[in-house]
């Protein structure tokens, strides 16, 4: 059976009732399996995963964005992860008998429907991408360059979105991609000094020179009283979890800092988990053929 994964990240982290009803929306489409769902009060952002045939991806995708578009309103919106739109990032994920190029297809449908239909500025990213400048998710929205300067700049040729209107409403504007496997990974510090976090995250990402596979920014919590290290590792088998782990203790012990503790956000591949097994528990004849469950499901 084809199935394809779609991870679409929503501008609402502190309301239930609004990321239900979204997650309701998506579900109501035939063939579609919710897989999870992550609230986040600080960053306010939800990230919903589920799985569908691709025939249904594309039409529960917009039913998401459409219902986040009548309950999110981003003039609003305060929250420490960046963020364009109500609908912030929709990545289609190649999963059984399907590729990355099924997914740029579906992607595109999507784009196509969300700006044609629902009025909401696109922009195409990753593997979807239709200008080579906007592959990476960084060089179209980042900490300096969020909804408020979209709102002022999407006039201007440079921001012109690749579908949908020119200018920004309420709902703000989505980008749209196709991409492989990621994982979602924080890192928490016992220590308030943002500029501690950023050294550490700037030693991390590919950009400035780290991990090839890893995008890197560092937040304050509030609420927790600590900067968090927030990635995604985009080849977790050439960048795996424990390395990223160990590195970021490295740089904090430079500080004189310390780990409280680290998060994986939505769902992660058992072999990811399995590598970081083996690696801390020094397993170096393991196999995931020895997971239980693994041999259950054959």
């Amino acid at each position: 059976m084809k199935l394809v994964e779609c991870v679409p990240n929503f501008s609402e982290g502190r309301r239930k009732s609004v990321v239900d009803s979204i997650v309701e929306a998506i579900s109501s489409v035939d063939g579609v399996k919710i897989l999870d769902v992550e609230m986040d009060e600080n960053h306010n952002r939800s990230v919903v995963s589920f799985s569908s045939p691709p025939e249904n991806a594309v039409e529960a995708a917009y039913q998401g964005v459409k219902k986040a578009s009548e309950l999110i309103d981003m003039t609003r919106h305060s929250g420490e992860h960046p963020r364009f739109g109500a609908s912030d990032v929709i990545p289609f994920v190649p999963l059984e008998e399907t590729t990355l190029k099924d997914c740029v297809a579906l992607a595109k449908d999507l784009g196509r429907r969300v700006g044609e239909e629902l009025h909401i500025p696109v922009y195409m990213y990753g593997e979807a991408a239709l200008r080579e400048h906007r592959r990476n998710l960084e060089d179209i929205r980042s900490k300096s360059f969020q909804f408020e300067e979209l709102r002022h700049s999407i006039g201007e040729e440079n921001w012109k979105p690749d579908f949908g209107p020119q200018e920004v409403g309420k709902a703000g504007a989505t980008i749209i991609g196709a991409r492989n496997y990621l994982i979602a990974y924080n890192v928490n510090l016992n220590t308030q000094d943002i500029s501690i976090g950023k050294s550490i995250a700037k030693a991390l990402r590919a950009k400035d020179g780290g991990f090839t596979f890893v995008k890197a920014l560092a937040f304050y919590l509030e609420d927790r009283k600590l900067v968090q290290i927030s990635m995604n590792l985009t080849n977790y088998h050439k960048t795996p979890i424990h390395r990223v782990f160990e590195l970021v203790k490295l740089e904090a012990a430079r500080y004189g800092i310390s780990v409280v503790e680290s998060e994986i956000v939505g769902l992660v591949p058992l072999d990811a988990m399995v590598e970081s097994a083996r690696f801390f528990l020094q397993l170096n004849r393991f196999s995931t053929d020895q997971v239980l469950e693994k041999k259950m499901m054959k």
